[in-house]
This record gives C-alpha cells, structure tokens and sequence, in this order.
C-alpha cells in the first residue's frame, strides 16, 4: 500500500501544524498533501509563523471560486498558499476562506515573491490585499469589467488589446491553439490608458526568420 498525503508529511509539516493549531488552524489532509485552514483574521500571523518554521520559499498563491459548487457549504472563495521548505524538502498549504468582497492582508512582507501572485488573485478573482505595495491589475487591460475566473463572469468572446499592443482576436487565437494557423495575436502597437508600447524592431539582416 503507498503512503497517503498525512504519511508523506515530515517533521516541519508537523510542527507547523502543531504551532498553527494555537491560532485555530484545522489540517485537512488532500492527495496534494497537507492543507492548514486558517482563520482569515490569522492568515498574516500563519504566514510568519510558516516563514519562522523553515518555510522560505512561497511557490503560489491561487484562489478558487466556489459559487454553486455541490456540498460545499463554507464562504465563497478560499486563497491558498503553497509553501516549501527548500532545506526540508516539505510543503503543504496554508488556506483561507472568505466572501465575496472580503479583504486579506498581503503578506508581501514575509514573502516579497507574493507582490505577483497577489495582484493575478486580484485580477482575476477580485479578492484585494490590504498593505500591497503596488496592488493592480497583472494579466487582464484596466478596462476589462469584472474578473474572468470568477464562476459568474460572463461567457462570450471580444477582441482584446493589451498593455504591451498584442490584440488577440478569439478565433485566430483558438485557430492557433490548434494548429490551424501560425498567428495567435497581432500588433497594432499603442495605447491603453497612458501605457506606451512599440512593435519589435527588425533585426535587419532580410531573410528568413
């Protein structure tokens, strides 16, 4: 018989478990491994508490929309946090539970590799990071209405320009995406919202690529 996710977790594991089991933590073990529920008002203390254990490198933080999901019977969203112990060799997750339109502190000053993660959650789910040295938008046009991964957001196909000038049109992006085409997007250069962009230059030597 393999090991389960509870086998596999090592001694860090296991002491952080026991450390955040003091701010109410509850250890909910997946096939992903161990996952640390937190209390939202003591997701920042956990996250120190996580760093202060050995837990120096902060791989992702993510979110998931849990809108009319069948049997779950919490809060809307849920932010995790995926840390790794590199000298260890241990991870699990720190997760926290929240609705819609509840904030979280950034933890931005235990892992400054969260400035990103923070702002694509932002972006793409509208959960906001109090204390987030420079909280905007990562992936989508300031323009852009609601949050695309969010379980409500409409459906539907537009032509998108974004920040650097690439404008994507869906059918030739998904034409691409199978194999029916070698363009994906286009240049059109310019302009959105003050951002100042300029196609490749040429390399000049002529010929084929």
């Amino acid at each position: 018989m393999s090991a389960g996710p509870a086998d596999r977790a090592g001694d860090k594991v296991a002491a952080l478990t026991e450390a955040l089991a003091q701010l109410g933590a509850e250890r909910a073990d997946q096939l992903s491994g161990a996952i640390l529920v937190v209390p939202r008002a003591a997701i920042h203390q956990a996250a120190a508490t996580a760093r202060e254990h050995g837990f120096d490198l902060l791989l992702d933080v993510f979110a998931i929309d849990w809108l009319a999901y069948p049997g779950h019977p919490g809060p809307r969203f849920s932010v995790s946090y995926h840390v790794h112990s590199v000298a260890a060799n241990e991870r699990c997750s720190l997760r926290v539970h929240l609705d819609d339109g509840d904030a979280l502190p950034t933890v931005t000053d235990v892992w400054p590799a969260a400035a990103f993660m923070e702002r694509e959650v932002y972006d793409l789910f509208g959960v906001a990071f109090d204390g987030h040295p420079d909280l905007r938008k990562l992936v989508t046009p300031e323009d852009l209405e609601g949050h695309p991964l969010r379980k409500d957001f409409p459906l539907g196909e537009s032509p998108t320009l974004f920040n650097d000038g690439r404008f994507l049109d869906p059918a030739t992006f998904r034409a691409g995406m199978i194999g029916t085409s070698e363009g994906r997007t286009g240049w059109v250069g310019g302009a959105r919202k003050g951002v100042v962009s300029a196609a490749p230059e040429a390399d000049g030597k002529g010929g084929d690529a």
